[in-house]
């Protein structure tokens, strides 16, 4: 299980599951200290490694890094 911002990278390397979240390089999990965030990315991840129909699954998260940082701000 893989969580990756490299998305063209990860397809490449052959991983057998893993989510992309569209963030910037080192920042796997979001926003600092954006708990619900990083707890949601933790989670989805553990779902799609029970729950992948197959080998080589990747799974885009479906949250920006603006999305992530107004969330920040409520």
């Amino acid at each position: 299980m893989s969580v990756t911002v490299a998305r063209d990278i990860t397809e490449r390397c052959l991983v057998p599951r893993a989510i992309f979240v569209p963030f910037m390089m080192g920042h796997p999990f979001g926003v600092p200290h954006h708990r619900e965030l990083q707890l949601r990315i933790i989670r989805e991840s553990l779902a799609l490694l029970s729950q992948a129909p197959a080998n080589g699954v990747i799974t885009a998260l479906p949250v920006t890094w603006a999305q992530a940082r107004r969330d920040m701000r409520l």
